[in-house]
Formats: C-alpha cells, structure tokens, sequence
C-alpha cells in the first residue's frame, strides 16, 4: 500500500504532530508499505527555516525510509492572525498541486491541526479517486477562538460551514481523543465512520532514566527542578507558572525549587521578557532542543508541569507529552481538565490543579517537593501505565484502518 500523508509538521521539527506523524510513517514502512509525506521547509515555531533547509518549491529526501517531499510555502512566525492564515493557505496550495504529482498513491491522510492541509486531502481525494483519511487533532477553528485570537465573526463562521463540511466529506476520520469524537457526533457527524487512535509515545526511546550529567551542567545539582517542556504559545498560558514562580519565591519556604521552562514558541521571549521585570531568580529559560536530546532533559527532571488555558475547548485536549513523561517515571502536575486529567490521576502518575490557578500550582509543587515517596510512586505507576500508549501498537491500529479502506 502506498500511503500519501499530508502535513505542515514533520521532523527535524520536534513539536507532537511531527513526532506522531514521523513515528507512524516509520513504522509503517517497517511494515512493509510506502509512505509519502507532502510538508513544507521546517519553521516551526520561530517562522525561520531551519539551518541546512531552503524554502524551495520541490525538493525531495528520505528519512528512516520515508520519502518526504518539501514544498514552499510563506513562513510566518506562530503569531498574527492573518500572517498565519497566508502561510496555512500557501501551503495548502502547494500540497494540493504536490499531491498531483505522487506517484500511484492508494489513499490519502491529511492531519490537522490546522484544517487547510484538510481542504488538500478533500481536493487530491477528488482528483485521485482514492479514499481519504482525516486525521484531527485539534477542534480548529474553534481553539483561535479560545486563545483568543479571534473573536466570532462572518470569517470564523465561514470557516466554521467549511470544516463541517470537511467532516461530512472525509472516508474516515481518526481522532486523537474520544472527547473529539463526541464532539463531533454531537454536531451530527455519523459516529460510525469515527475511529481514535490516541498519542502515544516511542517506548524505544523514553525509558525511565536519571540525567545527573545533564543537570550538573545546568546547575541543577541540589534543586528541586520542576520542567516545562514543549511550545510556548497563546494555548498554554505559561504566565500561570511565572506566576506560581512568584508566590513560591515570595514565600521562601521552598528556596531549592527551579522552574525551567524547555522549549520555544511565540510566547517565549515575551515570557521571559516578564520574569526578568519580575527579578525571578527560581526560574530558567533554555532553548528548543533536538529530537534526539528530549529524553535526556525530561530525565533531568523532578517533575513536570502540562499545562492549557482554562476553557471548555481544551478540556478535550490530550496533550501528548504527558505519554512521553510516564514513560520517562517523570510526576506530572496536571493543569488540563477533562480526557487528560482522567489519564493522568487514573494512573496516579501525578497531581492535579485547576487551569490558569498559580496557587494551585504553587501547592502541587510543595506538596510534591515534600514528600519523596509520593514521587517514587507516582513514578513507578507512570510507568507501568505507559506501554497502554505505546506508539508502535497505536500504528499498527492506524494502519489497520486503512487497509480496510483500501480493501473496500
């Protein structure tokens, strides 16, 4: 089977839709398929392309078996409605024409999160008369309304008609959480052509491991280090950690404690700007770091915090680097409500507080720092929970999926 896979994220970018949409591919080719990937030059999520890539109109490479096909398109930084919206389109358009040119495709998978890479896979489902996969990961454009990017309005409400119809259209629609799946049976889309296949992570790669080298080269050595690790961005409200950062350091009475923050996005310099007006000294901004070197930095960690803006939307959300964090044994302090929260707690791999509450943070924090069995359980239980998410088994259910499509 030849599988023709449309994405904007795809490594050597490190943030969740590049690193599932990797892991699978490769274990599908493991399996003995093809995949083509259509994606554009790595950007994400400064808006600059990546040292060693150009922003061509084609150009192909393989990685781990994957053919991969880079196409131009704008680039903007993950900030400004309507930059971002040209740089969603122009890819599409690219993708679109991309699509056109693959040779002999079986079927055809676009992803979200952003749902004009949609309107590519609807339009090469129509010129290929192949069967067509959506794959949704995020509730778009109802989540730029809830990091309030925009407000209702005729556009939003357009775009509204136009994923509904996305949804109507799709074979198959594989989401990453059952919340989504209601979601989306409640707005009257027929459950039966649903499936989900969660986040998952590689258990190959996160292993439960202790990085002291790392954190003697940090300055961590005798700190309670508590991580955040991931994109920095309008959705994740990281203003709540500076904050919990303050109470703590005003209190004193956890002065061992450190707030990193590991990672970049669009809200990363003005996060920092902020701590240092505020004198933070209990916090710490590192940068982005390669695939390849994540699992060091979370085994470098006491704890974790995940963490989204507090509305109804995201309570569907599961962000996926809680799968990563139980594998690794790391505890989380959990500030998403909902289908992740319930993971989270269910396992007992970590504390939960409420979304956007510095206080409820600052408590989690202290009450983990204050009791080093509570960590050693909650660590071994995150891992013993973790092989129910493990990413090779999630693929195999994915693939299955489309097999049966192309079979019908």
């Amino acid at each position: 089977m030849h599988i023709l896979f449309l994405t904007d994220n795809f490594p050597p970018e490190t943030n969740a839709p590049a690193s599932r949409t990797f892991e699978h591919a490769r274990q599908w080719v493991r399996e003995g398929h093809r995949v083509t990937i259509v994606t554009c030059a790595p950007n994400f999520p400064r808006g600059r392309v990546y040292e060693g890539y150009r922003n061509r109109l084609w150009q192909r490479e393989t990685n781990d078996g994957i053919d991969v096909v880079r196409v131009w398109s704008f680039i903007s930084a993950n900030e400004g409605f309507a930059l971002r919206i040209l740089d969603f389109v122009s890819f599409m358009a690219a993708a679109m024409v991309a699509g056109l040119f693959v040779r002999k495709p079986d079927i055809v998978v676009a992803t979200s999160p952003q749902f004009f890479t949609l309107i590519a896979g609807n339009w090469i489902r129509f010129w290929r008369r192949i069967p067509w996969v959506l794959e949704l990961r995020d509730i778009w454009p109802e989540s730029i309304k809830a990091v309030g990017a925009m407000k209702q309005s005729a556009i939003i409400r357009f775009l509204e008609r136009v994923e509904m119809g996305l949804y109507r259209r799709a074979d198959r629609i594989v989401v990453v959480a059952r919340s989504f799946a209601d979601i989306l049976a409640a707005r009257g889309i027929d459950p039966r052509k649903i499936d989900i296949v969660t986040n998952g992570v590689d258990l190959s790669r996160f292993l439960p491991r202790r990085s002291d080298d790392l954190r003697r080269r940090l300055g961590w050595s005798g700190r309670f280090v508590v991580g955040y690790i991931g994109t920095h961005g309008m959705a994740h409200a990281l203003e709540t950690i500076l904050d919990a950062a303050e109470q703590m350091e005003a209190d004193g009475r956890t002065p061992d404690v450190l707030l990193a923050f590991i990672g970049d996005g669009a809200r990363k310099d003005a996060l920092r700007q902020e701590a240092e007006r505020r004198g933070l000294s209990n916090v710490q901004f590192l940068p982005s770091v390669p695939k390849e070197e994540v699992a060091e930095h979370w085994g470098a960690l006491d704890a974790t915090v995940v963490h989204l803006r507090a509305t109804d939307l995201f309570r569907s959300v599961i962000p996926s680097k809680i799968f990563e964090a139980m594998a690794m044994g790391v505890p989380i302090l959990m500030g998403v409500e909902g289908e992740a929260r319930d993971i989270v707690l269910d396992a007992r791999a970590g504390l939960a507080f409420a979304p956007e509450s510095a206080q409820g943070l600052a408590d989690a924090i202290r009450a983990l720092r204050a009791d080093p069995a509570l960590r050693r359980d909650m660590s071994a239980r995150a891992v013993s929970a973790a092989p129910r998410f493990d990413r090779h088994n999630l693929a195999r259910e994915f693939l299955d999926i489309m097999k049966r499509m192309v079979r019908a």
